[in-house]
């Protein structure tokens, strides 16, 4: 069965950093498109970043280009956002989604993933 664990959340002050990974079990990923959401809360789930097959391509939301990160460990099975420059917009649980049939058209769409995970909570605060 396939699984998604994330981890590495936390509280940090803002401008600072954390690196978020998702654990991937039951399958080989390498052959998958693996993205992360988040969402704040009383707010919609949002698209961050995601990275193509075999890590061929990667994506990111305009809010987060340039301070995020999206990268994974083909021989762990692990995928990575490294999160700098940190604001309290930042705030939110993200997510790991993963799929192996999804087009590129679809990368920023939630529910088109047939894999996700439970979330971790960010908390950017002084």
């Amino acid at each position: 069965q396939v699984q998604l664990v994330e981890s590495g959340g936390g509280l940090v002050q803002p401008g600072g950093s954390l690196r978020l990974s998702c654990v991937a079990s039951g399958s080989t990923f390498s052959g998958y498109v693996m993205a992360w959401f988040r969402q704040a809360a009383g707010k919609e789930r949002e698209f961050v970043a995601a990275s193509g097959r075999r890590g061929s391509s990667t994506h990111y939301s305009d809010s987060v280009r340039g301070r995020f990160t999206i990268s994974r460990d083909k021989a762990k099975n692990t995928l990575y956002l490294q999160m700098s420059s940190l604001k309290p917009e930042d705030t939110a649980v993200y997510y790991c989604a993963a799929d192996e049939r999804l087009p590129q058209s679809e990368y920023r769409r939630y529910t088109s993933y047939d894999y996700r995970g439970r979330g971790t909570q960010v908390t950017v605060s002084s």
